[in-house]
């Protein structure tokens, strides 16, 4: 049996309208600090949205997720955020937020392979 490691992972959301609490999924962001994996995936889901009344420009929604890539890889791409240790990333993005794009509570989990784990939590839980 392989090594299993312990991770954690959010749900990413696109919140149109804040006060009526509707949302739809649209990525997930994976956290496993034994393996230093720290990852997104995310999808626009442009149909979907314009289901809800006064919907966000999908450029905009598109260069906000964008910023969760740049955070989790780091560096100066990343800003002042991106610059911090993976772990202060990780709670950074999953901070509660009253904003248009928003996480879900953190989960954990044990995994062996945190790449696998964050293809697998993405099409359960968003395609």
């Amino acid at each position: 049996m392989p090594d299993m490691h312990l991770f954690e992972y959010a749900v990413i959301r696109v919140v149109p309208r804040v006060e009526r609490e509707e949302f739809i999924n649209v990525g997930v962001v994976v956290y496993c600090a034994a393996k230093g994996f720290l990852q997104t995936r995310f999808d626009v889901p442009v149909e979907r949205l314009r289901a809800f009344p006064n919907v966000p420009d999908t450029d905009e929604l598109a260069d906000r997720l964008k910023a969760f890539d740049q955070i989790c890889a780091g560096r100066k791409v990343g800003g002042p955020i991106g610059q911090l240790p993976i772990a202060s990333r990780f709670r950074w993005l999953t901070a509660t937020r009253s904003t248009v794009v928003q996480t879900s509570s953190v989960h954990p989990g044990l995994c062996a392979d945190p790449q696998q784990t964050l293809d697998r939590l993405y099409e359960q839980l968003v395609q």
